[in-house]
């Protein structure tokens, strides 16, 4: 048994899309992260490895930025994946020209839609923006690539405006409309609200990008889904502008673990591929970060570490092997004797019981002094209880 869940789960009858379409936008969202830079070998490895998992669809840049990301996704385009690479494009022709050069299979045009987007930063009307978002799907549509339509700061746009857009995108041949809720300003309610209101005015497929400033992208994106949403925008780590985005490792094991909806991907790389992105794009993964941080599978608490050490799944949602991770029992204030027993048989050492209170008293004691009970102070400790020994 690899996982075991809520027996409550069990008792909603949820309905989930029949197919579930992820595209990861690691490679053009969380570079955005500012401080973060990927070159295009880096952005080849993170592609590979996505891939490898078995991503649907990987956003692979945004070419009109610079010469490197243009080169970066055409490089992506010409590796010949199985996942669809698209690249994002403003609703201008010089963009769509840009990532039609790269020889994408799809295009993501967006463009501001709320009315603090429309009056300060593109100076337009309704109207303008209208006859902007059509011309620039049209043209798309003309190189018959898949085209997705973005609405940015949607969850703050005027609700019949929205449906307005979505309805045009819709009649010059969008083949999706995606929802952005640039600052995470919504809630899941809302969101299913939203979600449910769209799905009964268009018949376009809905996609979620969803920020996670207030931290409910993942939520956002459930709840969406669950309204009949059918693609979710995804950041290896969550990671993206500000607080990040969508997880993919969280929202694939949510979907996996928690709601029984198996994506097909090959989960097991996914420690994997979240070290390789925190290391090319020098981002720490916290310590604390779900389903890839370091603390998930590490225990100290002696009752922790003694329910574990019988059945891991009493203090882990499901084992780490799962997914390329490793569990690992820390000594501290809290150990007891079985976490220091078996730290002693991993070590091929053996104390006598008193030898073990002992030491045991003298891991607390090292701890309590602010002294991290590291392998080689670990070695001291039992030294100084049982005499000198080979390892």
């Amino acid at each position: 048994m690899k996982y075991f869940v809520s027996p409550f789960n069990k008792s909603m009858d949820l309905k989930f899309p029949e197919k579930l379409t992820i595209y990861d936008t690691t490679l053009r969202d969380g570079e955005q992260t500012p401080g973060v830079c990927l070159r295009t070998p880096e952005k080849l490895k993170i592609a590979k490895k996505l891939d490898e998992l078995g991503i649907h669809q990987i956003e692979a840049g945004f070419p009109i930025v610079s010469n490197e990301e243009k080169k970066s996704v055409k490089a992506i385009a010409a590796e010949d994946l199985n996942a669809d690479i698209l690249a994002l494009a403003r609703t201008k022709t010089e963009d769509i020209d840009l990532a039609l050069d790269c020889d994408v299979d799809g295009i993501i045009t967006f463009i501001g839609t709320s009315d603090l987007h429309l009056k300060h930063k593109l100076k337009m009307s309704q109207e303008q923006t209208l006859s902007a978002c059509m011309k620039s799907i049209e043209h798309a549509k003309d190189h018959g690539v898949f085209v997705a339509f973005s609405a940015e700061d949607a969850t703050r746009t005027d609700l019949d405006f929205l449906k307005k857009i979505y309805n045009k995108a819709e009649d010059f041949g969008a083949d999706r409309i995606h929802i952005a809720d640039t600052v995470g300003a919504i809630n899941p309610y809302a969101m299913g609200f939203l979600v449910k209101e769209l799905k009964s005015h268009i018949n376009t497929e809905i996609a979620l990008h969803c920020h996670n400033d207030f931290g409910l992208a993942l939520a956002n994106s459930i709840s969406g889904i669950l309204a009949g949403a059918s693609a979710i925008s995804t950041t290896v780590n969550g990671i993206g502008e500000r607080a990040g985005n969508t997880s993919l490792e969280e929202l694939v094991m949510s979907l996996l673990i928690i709601y029984g909806v198996d994506l097909g991907f090959n989960v097991n790389i996914f420690y994997e591929l979240s070290k390789l992105v925190e290391e090319l794009t020098d981002m720490k993964i916290p310590e604390n970060k779900p389903i890839v941080g370091r603390n998930v599978f590490r225990h100290e608490s002696g009752i922790h570490v003694d329910a574990v050490i019988e059945e891991p799944l009493t203090y882990e949602p499901f084992l780490p092997e799962l997914i390329g991770h490793h569990r690992r029992i820390v000594l501290g204030k809290h150990s007891g004797c079985r976490a220091v027993k078996a730290k002693l048989d991993e070590c091929g050492i053996n104390v006598t019981r008193d030898e073990l209170c002992e030491i045991v008293e003298k891991v607390k004691k090292q701890r309590e002094e602010g002294i991290y009970i590291n392998d080689e102070l670990f070695n001291k400790i039992v030294r100084s209880v049982r005499g000198p020994f080979d390892m």
